[in-house]
């Protein structure tokens, strides 16, 4: 494994930072196929950037027989906890990544499903008798929550579907119940790979980005904290905390001044397939302009353009989920913590 520490820059800002100053990502991937022995899949393009995810899919059918199956993209879980919210790019709507998909060029109109759960159990039904959305973080929901029967919100609140949360809403601390339900939510269609013809398909979508409004592994001028666990993840090598040292030398501080921001792809989903292997992967992250330091695992990566880096593989079978850490210059420094 190349350890691969690139200075970049991506013209991001942190997610908003909540009540520890952190907001997490929501890792997301690519496309599942029932599984089929006569599909392969020639060739995947992913290109990741904090602006948006693309995959470029080539699958062929190599039997004498049209072959039907279902494909699909789960959207990563969401977790209705007001305390503990998400990076959430399209915060009012059901398909908070702006999933969007082409099948040889023609947009494809696929199906949502979506289930929602409190403490494991479907409480899908529960909430439709009374017209509350599912998805918890709208402010669709809330305002259904609001209009419940007293007796529905005492129950509710006792199996856990709802909480009880004060926040300031700009006029004051107000006490409401908000959702505390888990999301799953999955796109779908049905798709026919013609006998020995290739098929074609992309889709893009915004990531989750997750962020920190400071370093969260290097204050008090050293590597403590989250470092153990960011190394591993993200393989940062002594070039990349070479830069992170000198930037808290700059700083009268001594903290460097970096937001973090965090992308997590789940390749590992991938594989079922004929043979369980991608015949040509090829894996694209873009960076921005040169102002950041970023940091992820790869092997054989090489620089293809100015804000671009790219590994290729034949035969590739998925492994490992990709994480990438960026760190982003901020004027307004951090506080260490």
């Amino acid at each position: 494994m190349l350890r691969t520490v690139l200075t970049a820059a991506l013209a991001i800002m942190a997610a908003p930072a909540f009540a520890n100053d952190s907001v997490a990502e929501l890792g997301t991937g690519g496309l599942i196929l029932s599984r089929s022995d006569a599909v392969a899949m020639q060739s995947e393009d992913l290109f990741i950037s904090p602006e948006k995810v693309t995959v470029d899919y080539v699958f062929r059918n190599n039997t004498d027989k049209d072959v039907s199956s279902i494909v699909a993209f789960p959207m990563p879980d969401i977790e209705g906890d007001p305390n503990e919210m998400p990076a959430i790019p399209e915060a009012q709507s059901d398909n908070f990544l702006g999933f969007e998909v082409t099948i040889d060029g023609v947009d494809a109109k696929p199906q949502l499903e979506q289930r929602a759960f409190a403490l494991g159990i479907d409480i899908t039904a529960d909430l439709k008798a009374q017209n509350v959305p599912l998805y918890p973080f709208g402010d669709a929901a809330k305002a259904a929550l609001a209009k419940l029967p007293k007796d529905v919100t005492k129950d509710w609140e006792d199996r856990g579907i709802i909480i009880e949360d004060t926040a300031d809403d700009g006029s004051g601390m107000q006490t409401a119940y908000v959702p505390f339900w888990q999301l799953r939510s999955t796109y779908w269609w049905r798709s026919t790979f013609p006998a020995n013809k290739e098929v074609h398909v992309s889709h893009r979508y915004k990531p989750s980005v997750g962020g920190t409004s400071s370093v969260s592994f290097f204050y008090d001028g050293q590597f403590q904290g989250q470092y153990a666990a960011y190394k591993n993840r993200y393989c940062m090598d002594g070039a990349f905390e070479n830069a992170v040292r000198r930037a808290a030398k700059e700083n009268p501080d001594g903290y460097p001044k970096y937001y973090e921001s965090r992308i997590a792809y789940i390749l590992t989903t991938g594989g079922n397939w004929a043979s369980g292997t991608i015949g040509n992967f090829k894996l694209t992250i873009d960076k921005g302009s040169p102002k950041n330091l970023v940091s992820f695992c790869g092997d054989n990566v090489k620089k293809v353009g100015p804000t671009t880096f790219e590994t290729t593989a034949k035969d590739f079978y998925p492994e490992h989920d990709i994480d990438i850490l960026l760190l982003e210059p901020s004027d307004n420094g951090g506080n260490g913590g």
